[in-house]
């Protein structure tokens, strides 16, 4: 049953190389396979995968493709930012980052955009 399968996030890349360099060298998860057509395959934890698939013509979506849920989204922010990730800052509305972080009621939430311009997201659940 679907409830119970393991997921492939299917994200876009124009330039597959730079992609993956960002996704093994700046996120630091662990590249597991490569497929026929180019797909470059990482470990995204609990089991979950993200594939970066060659598509030279495509544009990303101007929506968030997936989410990392963290215990502490700020040491996470931190580290990543050492890594050479850039997070966006929002004051619009009812959305407002600080530390580029924002609070969403029970969330807390920080967005980048990969090398391929598709945004990413840390999320925290506030307990």
């Amino acid at each position: 049953m679907l409830t119970k399968s393991t997921i492939t996030h299917m994200l876009p890349a124009q330039d597959a190389d730079r992609a993956r360099h960002f996704y093994s060298d700046q996120l630091g998860l662990r590249q597991t396979d490569t497929g026929p057509d180019g797909t470059c395959y990482f470990e995204a934890g609990s089991g979950h995968v993200i594939g970066l698939r060659p598509l030279p013509d495509t544009k990303p979506s101007e929506n968030t493709v997936l989410s990392f849920e963290v215990e502490d989204i700020s040491a996470e922010v931190r580290d990543l930012e050492e890594r050479g990730v850039r997070f966006a800052d929002y004051d619009t509305g009812d959305l407002r980052t600080e530390g580029h972080i924002a609070t969403l009621g029970k969330e807390k939430a920080a967005w980048f955009a990969d090398t391929e311009g598709n945004w990413l997201c840390l999320h925290q659940a506030m307990r």
